[in-house]
């Protein structure tokens, strides 16, 4: 079983530890039985009313369990992560979902944090009804939106950008299509005429393998210019703020 774990607002400017770091790093305080699957950047509206750090960037842990009594567990030591690493000063909020529960409402939600202003409210409301965990962790708790919407895109399956996919910071550059394929990334031409890759053609990462959530998988989207294929990356600022 999936559970999905969104965490936002944890960190303030200048801090050393952002909010997807600080989610990557959660990976090493797991119980036995769970494993990381993933770890998810969404970028939501930027809006000076909103009063986001840096890039309004929640994450979210895609977690594995055996077990779904692990489940409270889980979301204890998320919530000790959370007060552990995160800024003085900041507003952290945590969502905690099992990948059964339903999500509808929260994936809606998470779709219109992405194009307009929510609320605590509805987030309150919503994992409420659904009764899922939502959990504020300081300041104003305003991360209990990100949070969620961080669950409900995840859910959504085809938003965001992984921070980490089964040792995705260890692969080579460059890498074969083969390679790829066997650390579960699907390496997919994003042209118009849109070709079908050999196993060993080599694909260039630039040191930056930025996989996307499409259709519930990892995928790496492909360019190819003279001759010379290249999996699209981030942008310097994202990995600034968000790594």
């Amino acid at each position: 079983m999936k559970i999905y774990m969104g965490f936002d607002d944890t960190d303030v400017a200048g801090a050393k530890i952002g909010t997807g770091r600080l989610v990557r790093m959660f990976e090493k305080k797991l119980p036995q039985g769970a494993r990381l699957w993933g770890a998810l950047r969404h970028q939501l509206l930027l809006d000076d009313r909103i009063h986001y750090t840096s890039h309004n960037s929640p994450a979210c842990a895609v977690v594995e369990i055996e077990d779904a009594a692990l489940l409270p567990e889980l979301i204890a030591r998320a919530i000790a992560h959370i007060e552990e690493l995160a800024s003085p000063g900041s507003d952290p909020g945590l969502c905690v979902a099992p990948e059964d529960a339903a999500l509808d409402d929260i994936v809606a939600f998470g779709l219109c944090c992405t194009h307009q202003i929510e609320t605590q409210a509805r987030a309150k409301a919503l994992c409420a009804t659904a009764g899922v965990h939502l959990s504020g962790h300081g300041g104003t708790c305003d991360g209990i939106i990100g949070a969620t919407a961080a669950v409900g895109l995840t859910a959504y399956g085809w938003s965001g950008r992984f921070l980490e996919y089964g040792g995705l910071r260890a692969l080579p550059d460059p890498i074969t299509v083969a390679e790829l394929e066997a650390a579960g990334i699907l390496p997919v031409m994003t042209d118009v005429a849109a070709k079908r890759l050999a196993l060993d053609a080599e694909i260039h990462t630039d040191g930056w393998l930025s996989p996307r959530l499409w259709g519930g998988r990892a995928v790496a989207p492909i360019v190819e210019k003279d001759g010379r294929l290249t999996a699209l990356g981030k942008k310097p600022r994202d990995a600034e703020v968000a790594e």
